[in-house]
């Protein structure tokens, strides 16, 4: 018999994640496996292999593994690749990082499960903005038995982050007698791919600060946009001149430099206790120092990396592009965006009945007939059923693939009967 903690966590394992795997493990291939499974599903950006493999070649080359690589370092992180993250995160954040406020831990989601664990008994409460990113349940909630109070977004308005929605939701939780610790955000955020305005990130800190409740800003994809607005950190002092020592910030590696499987993730914290707090959680999951190693070989050269980051962005932007004409073509609506990997679907009228049950209806034939993995918007929190995300950081000829397939589908026809593609195939 397992604990209730296991038995919990066990609860809480994403259905999604079935998905991925199946996808993965039969994937389609226009020769070799044509009926196989197009992963749309899940946010890695596989556009950027060849911008990496000759860099981390060379550095592996020019400076490999020694015996000292191979000892116990500090459980939060090497000085250097802390010193290294500081720096282009104070470029980011547009203020001085010290490397002394940063825990290095095991992916964004240890980083999150950190902060989470060290603001949160059992049963008090994190306020985050709905859709968010699904896997914030587990990642918040999981460990630290916080709950998680969505406080949903407008459709009518493109589910455009307010404070009036946070204001909201801290005000029935507070009616409920329910204790709030911290307000969560994806920014940019997941899965709409918005970016935050100034103004709207300040006025969200004003509801954090009149309410005492500290603020996560999970900002994993900081580097991702491609928009017209420019991203602003929450721990930018123009706009958080006054609750800095109560925000805290989550990055890695993951998404800005499309390295997901080497699991480092950074949390920056002003707070002294909380700091001290999250070194402790460190200790349960260490990035090991190899990796560390090689993460700070690759920011060692801020003119290769501004380079890197930059073509990443022009390539998201040729790829966001590629698929919204695609999505045009076929009269699939969506909401637009700025960042990320992802694009909002909507696809409301096409589904077969009312409520969440006929969304995951809608998902399941896609998964199972037109064999496309993407996400249905319950997995996100969506206020309101039919809403699906689709990840377009695949090659071109693959996404194209996906939405022949999703348009066939919802038209009824499931045959393999070719549509055009307005891009004419053109590669990001």
């Amino acid at each position: 018999m397992v604990s209730r903690q296991a038995a919990r966590l066990l609860a809480d394992t994403p259905a999604i994640a079935e998905a991925h795997f199946r996808a993965e493990a039969e994937p389609y291939d226009a020769r070799l496996r044509p009926d196989g499974y197009l992963n749309l599903g899940t946010a890695e950006n596989r556009l950027l292999w060849d911008l990496l493999d000759e860099r981390l070649a060379s550095l592996a080359a020019a400076d490999p593994m020694t015996e000292a690589t191979a000892r116990y370092a500090p459980l939060h992180g090497t000085g250097v690749l802390r010193e290294r993250v500081a720096g282009l995160l104070s470029a980011t954040c547009r203020t001085p990082l010290d490397a002394d406020d940063l825990v290095v831990i095991s992916g964004a989601t240890g980083a999150l499960d950190a902060i989470a664990s060290v603001l949160c008994d059992p049963g008090e409460a994190i306020v985050v903005p709905a859709p968010y990113y699904g896997a914030f349940d587990t990642d918040l909630g999981g460990r630290s038995g916080a709950r998680i109070l969505p406080a949903p977004l407008d459709p009518a308005d493109g589910f455009r982050l307010t404070a009036e929605a946070v204001e909201r939701a801290l005000k029935q939780a507070a009616a409920e007698g329910i204790t709030v610790r911290a307000v969560a955000l994806s920014s940019p955020s997941n899965p709409v791919g918005e970016v935050h305005g100034p103004e709207v990130l300040a006025a969200v800190l004003r509801v954090a600060r009149d309410h005492d409740v500290d603020v996560i800003s999970d900002e994993i994809y900081a580097h991702a946009v491609f928009g017209p607005h420019a991203f602003t950190s929450a721990a930018d002092p123009a706009v958080n001149p006054h609750w800095a020592a109560r925000t805290h910030v989550v990055w890695g590696f993951a998404k800005d430099f499309g390295l997901p499987g080497l699991k480092t993730g950074v949390l920056h914290t002003r707070d002294p206790e909380v700091l001290a707090a999250a070194r402790a959680v460190a200790y349960f999951a260490p990035v090991s120092t190899a990796t560390q190693h090689t993460l700070a070989g690759l920011l060692a050269d801020p003119v290769w990396v501004a380079s890197f980051l930059a073509a990443g962005r022009r390539r998201l932007g040729d790829s966001y592009g590629h698929l919204v004409a695609l999505l045009d073509a076929h009269g699939i609506p969506y909401a637009p965006a700025e960042a990320g990997f992802s694009v909002w679907l909507d696809l409301r009228r096409w589904l077969p009945g009312t409520g969440f049950d006929a969304e995951r209806r809608l998902w399941r034939g896609l998964f199972e007939t037109a064999k496309v993995s993407i996400l249905p918007g319950g997995a996100f929190r969506s206020p309101e059923p039919g809403w699906f995300r689709l990840c377009h950081t695949v090659a071109a000829p693959l996404v194209a693939e996906a939405v022949r397939r999703i348009a066939a589908h919802l038209e009824g026809e499931h045959g393999t009967r070719p549509l055009d593609d307005p891009s004419n195939g053109r590669h990001p």
